[in-house]
């Protein structure tokens, strides 16, 4: 993406200067792109990841903008790990204003090829796990009378279903409908809450943890075929929005979910998997 284009170039420097972000799977992917987004415009960041080795290098990219940066390993399943996490941070910096619920996960399957194990998995991570967020920041954020919640969901928890993601569309459904439950009560608390659903975003968990774990070789170029944009999202295009929600120009956007999809809703979808297999 050219400098022309660069979608944070719209954001004042210094937006959010003396506020915290919280980002989970803010290691790698739209969490580090939506972490080091929030650091260059001036807020102090804390990331968090199951996987440590993530966490390092981009909280050294953080720092190096100048930022302030708090690592913490996180397993956003657990409540007492989601505690230790709160706490650091509050220890850290005092308050969180922005909390982005972007830790999440899931593999392409047939309804029929899912576990019973896997099923659970991926509904405790992406839906107990947003809950176990937001039911610890939310209070916090209510008596400060001033906060943002984003919820990262993808275009498979809305209305078409999620034939590839039987498990993760479930979730994430659960999650945009946890969304406007919570925004209805802390709306009147200076509190925003409102989910974010991308479309195909260009990361490596995208390549990785998705397309090359179909059974086509080449199911990217099929994909791009099908999306009206004719093009995968930037991560620092999700990033841009994020920022937005979180932004003054956002106050009164709350309990809904932004689409962000190059209009890939509108178009056909390429099936992931063939849905005759058994």
């Amino acid at each position: 993406m050219n400098a022309e284009a660069d979608p944070l170039k719209i954001f004042s420097p210094e937006l959010f200067s003396g506020r915290t972000a919280l980002v989970t799977g803010g290691g790698r992917g739209i969490g580090k792109h939506i972490a080091l987004a929030f650091a260059r415009l001036g807020a102090n960041l804390v990331i968090a990841s199951r996987n440590p080795e993530n966490l390092v290098p981009t909280a050294a990219e953080i720092t190096a903008t100048g930022a302030n940066c708090l690592a913490v390993p996180t397993n956003i399943r657990e409540p007492e790990a989601v505690d230790e996490l709160f706490q650091k941070t509050v220890e850290r910096f005092g308050a969180l204003d922005f909390l982005i619920n972007n830790a999440g996960g899931q593999f392409p399957a047939a309804p029929t090829r899912i576990s019973d194990g896997g099923w659970r998995a991926v509904i405790d991570l992406n839906l107990n796990g947003t809950w176990n967020m937001c039911s610890r920041v939310g209070p916090h954020m209510a008596e400060n009378g001033f906060g943002c919640i984003i919820n990262i969901i993808h275009i498979y928890a809305l209305e078409r279903g999620a034939p590839p993601f039987a498990h993760s569309g479930a979730a994430r459904a659960g999650v945009a409908n946890l969304t406007k439950s919570l925004a209805f009560y802390y709306a009147r608390h200076g509190v925003t809450v409102n989910a974010l659903a991308p479309g195909f975003v260009a990361t490596e968990g995208l390549q990785e943890a998705e397309f090359e774990q179909l059974e086509h070789d080449d199911y990217q170029s099929l994909a791009l075929r099908d999306i009206p944009a004719q093009r995968l999202a930037e991560p620092d295009e999700i990033a841009a929005l994020a920022l937005f929600l979180c932004s003054p120009g956002a106050r009164y956007i709350n309990g809904t979910t932004l689409l962000a999809d190059g209009a890939l809703s509108l178009s056909n979808w390429t099936p992931w998997i063939d849905p005759s297999a058994p």
